[in-house]
């Protein structure tokens, strides 16, 4: 694996984790973003499972174009797994059942475009989503999630933008 990204190796506590939650932001706002790029959000009910979750509940999941989550799950895994659906090929998504990865570029890709699409959510932001992501596990090889995407992420940003998927 790229020594520059690794998921969650350290169980986290998720009932204490202070992290910003679905429940903690206007899900209309949520709904319209992931719109934009031909996503779908469906909130399940308290308590009920999360389908295509590949880490387990309360994280959010992913069938096609639908992203799931609950009030519980972490704002931060419900913009990855959706960022894992926006840079894949569109006619991938149809195939795409709760592990929706298939390279380390399309992981650096999807961690960076989390962080830039939590700037547009009210109440999270990209700071905070950064924050929330060292707190949840994320580990990086410069020590913080802040630190890879301002000094060690220009490959994503670069793979991101010949993709269409940000500004020159």
């Amino acid at each position: 694996m790229d020594p520059r990204f690794t998921t969650p190796e350290v169980e986290i506590d998720t009932d204490t984790a202070t992290v910003t939650r679905v429940g903690d932001v206007d899900p209309a706002q949520l709904q319209a973003l992931l719109r934009e790029h031909e996503l779908q959000l469906h909130l399940v009910a308290d308590g009920a499972p999360i389908p295509g979750s590949f880490w387990g509940e309360p994280e959010a999941g992913v069938i096609a174009s639908n992203v799931y989550a609950r009030r519980d799950t972490p704002v931060h895994s419900l913009l990855h797994e959706a960022c894992h659906l926006i840079v894949i090929p569109k006619e991938r998504r149809a195939r795409v059942h709760t592990d929706a990865s298939d390279s380390q570029m399309e992981e650096d890709a999807t961690c960076y475009l989390q962080i830039v699409l939590a700037a547009r959510v009210p109440g999270v932001g990209s700071a905070r989503l950064m924050r929330d992501m060292d707190a949840w596990g994320y580990s990086f090889r410069l020590g913080s999630t802040q630190a890879w995407f301002e000094h060690d992420a220009g490959d994503a940003r670069h793979w991101l933008i010949t993709q269409g998927l940000l500004p020159a």
